[in-house]
């Protein structure tokens, strides 16, 4: 957890004081004593996989190819290629069941 000047603006750092710890700024005098603990948690929503690849848009002009679905066992499915690692790595491939009912989505 970052805390910041509220005088500057800019990073306090944690220093121990004659007695107890405290924020400090760097830049000016600003000190704060720390009596209780702090801390914060907060986890991110993780994001589904239409999200990352540009939501329900990004299926509307793409190709379908003979991949049986692993969910529906239909035998075509809509694909795309994205590079999602280094250049040096193979493009991931994402598919998406052209069942209408199913939808379901996947990657190889």
């Amino acid at each position: 957890m970052l805390l910041f000047c509220p005088t500057c603006g800019n990073v306090l750092h944690i220093e121990e004081g004659t007695i107890s710890l405290r924020f400090a700024c760097n830049t000016c005098p600003y000190i704060c004593n720390i009596n209780r603990r702090v801390s914060s948690r907060t986890y991110p929503k993780l994001k589904e996989v239409d999200d990352v690849l540009g939501g329900s848009a990004a299926w509307e002009n793409v190709d379908s190819t003979e991949e049986r679905c692993p969910k529906c066992s239909h035998p075509r499915a809509y694909f795309m290629q994205i590079q999602t690692r280094s250049a040096d790595e193979p493009m991931t491939t994402f598919y998406k069941c052209c069942n209408s009912q199913c939808s379901h989505n996947w990657r190889e």
